[in-house]
């Protein structure tokens, strides 16, 4: 049998060996810490980045959703104003029909008097229209409503009835 002898310095090289082993983890620990605080400092930057991104994509969205709103207002500003430029057209037509009525109709006799009502508020038709444009016809029929609201919903049935009678036939 053979017989081990104690080497000394075998022991030294493995204690030297162990203590670089040692060592080297420790440094590989120490690396690995490392690049996780750099990788986590890499996400927490690009996770900024997405915020910002998130933040300008956002505003830019409402500042689109605002321009389109305003847009919208815009076209309808224009709209409103076209509808009332056209009544106030119309009703300078209707009016100046008025004035070419008057001239033509009989002016003595119960014939003539009648005729120069009818012509007096087809004028006056006229004027309304031309002065009060849409927008104004519509404040009146809401001061009406607001006056009086019981006549204004019968009439608003009356009309329903008529209409409903009407398409049912």
């Amino acid at each position: 049998m053979a017989s081990t002898t104690y080497n000394p310095q075998s022991k030294e090289h493995m204690e030297k060996a162990k203590d670089a082993g040692g060592e080297a983890l420790n440094k590989g620990k120490e690396a690995a810490k490392e690049a996780a605080a750099g990788a986590k400092e890499a996400g927490g930057d690009m996770m900024e980045k997405a915020k910002n991104v998130s933040t300008d994509v956002m505003g830019k969205a409402k500042d689109a959703a605002t321009a389109v709103g305003e847009m919208a207002s815009t076209a309808a500003t224009n709209v409103g104003k076209k509808a009332d430029d056209l009544t106030a057209a119309a009703g300078h037509g209707i009016s100046g029909w008025g004035d070419r009525l008057s001239q033509n109709v009989p002016h003595e006799g119960m014939a003539g008097s009648a005729s120069q009502a009818i012509a007096e508020g087809i004028r006056g038709s006229g004027r309304y229209l031309e002065q009060a444009k849409l927008s104004g016809m519509a404040q009146d029929v809401e001061h009406v409503i607001q006056r009086h609201p019981i006549p204004a919903l019968l009439v608003c049935l009356g009309i329903g009835f008529c209409l409903g009678r009407a398409m049912s036939d």
